[in-house]
């Protein structure tokens, strides 16, 4: 195998290029990229993105992005568009079309199939003095001036542009929509993702023992009650059923510290808990009660509801559901 120099000099070259074009990216965003943010959301239609080659690629990617930031989005292949696909664009569509040069021989066969049409045109170009830039109606200048390899020919940089600038076109989209959590737990319901998005902590505790003690327990009580609910823990609630607090085992083992050589049989639940647990809502996401527990270093909390104790959560429970 033939060994190349300067392996680490090229690969940080290539992603300083990179990098230089998206940061000159963000001095060209102006009216013009907002004028075709206005132009998709007024449409009242869809998003079609069509490309040939690896703006086909960056265009699928863009669909994908937009479909689950809400703005509904289909993917037309600019070699497929004269052969039947172009039956898929309805008259409140907005078509954006992605191609580096905007002067390819697919794209120049394209564009007037669509000015027939009549849809709204944008054009996703680095050349905006193009075939493709003179025919639509707005421009997304994703301009790249050259490539990241020495012959300035494999779409790197350009496609990364692009790339980018169909992201920052999605979220816009997304903010100006008012796209909420809620509605992206709703588009995105599978794996680990889906379970951080809409996983609550009452689709969790109900599967759990609920350890709890009165304040008046014994010490041997407190012991029986967390060794068999297996949780580390008991919550501990006044007479009137509200809670009072909770015991842990390491509460257990502080209160052996403290009592060292001293008799401890007549020690009750209210000697030894903490008064002040930490306690979620059923209604919490579960990420959040994942962050509750990594923040205050503990395993488990306690669910609550007007003071009234539900059950548990422990980190062994969001260890099984794929959530660390």
């Amino acid at each position: 195998m033939k060994l190349i120099k300067n392996i680490q000099s090229i690969a940080k070259e290539v992603l300083q290029q990179e990098a230089e074009a998206l940061h000159n990216l963000v001095g060209m965003i102006g009216d013009e990229f907002e004028n075709c943010v206005y132009a998709i959301l007024n449409s009242g239609g869809r998003v079609v993105i069509s490309g040939i080659g690896k703006s086909a690629i960056v265009g699928q990617k863009i669909v994908a992005t937009l479909n689950s930031t809400g703005t509904p989005a289909l993917f037309m292949h600019a070699g497929d568009a004269i052969h039947g696909d172009l039956g898929m664009i309805q008259d409140n569509d907005v078509v954006i079309v992605i191609s580096k040069s905007g002067d390819t021989p697919e794209i120049k066969v394209l564009v007037p199939l669509l000015k027939r049409i009549g849809v709204t045109m944008i054009a996703m170009v680095s050349n905006r003095d193009s075939y493709l830039g003179r025919s639509c109606s707005h421009i997304l200048h994703a301009f790249a001036p050259t490539e990241a390899d020495t012959m300035n020919l494999a779409p790197t940089t350009s496609t990364s542009v692009a790339m980018a600038l169909g992201d920052a076109l999605a979220i816009c989209l997304l903010e100006a929509r008012g796209f909420t959590y809620d509605d992206f737990a709703k588009y995105h319901p599978g794996g680990s993702l889906g379970k951080r998005l809409y996983l609550k902590v009452c689709d969790i505790y109900p599967n759990n023992a609920l350890p709890v003690v009165a304040e008046k327990a014994t010490l041997q009580e407190v012991i029986l009650e967390i060794t068999s609910k297996r949780l580390g823990a008991t919550a501990v609630k006044k007479e009137s059923g509200k809670m009072a607090g909770i015991i842990t085992d390491g509460d257990l083992r502080r209160m052996l510290n403290q009592h060292a050589g001293d008799s401890i049989l007549d020690l009750k639940a209210c000697d030894i808990m903490t008064t002040s647990p930490i306690c979620v809502s059923p209604e919490e996401y579960a990420v959040r009660a994942l962050e509750i527990m990594q923040l205050k270093s503990i395993t488990q909390v306690v669910v609550v509801e007007d003071d009234v104790i539900l059950g548990f959560v422990h980190l062994h429970d969001l260890l099984r559901e794929g959530l660390v």
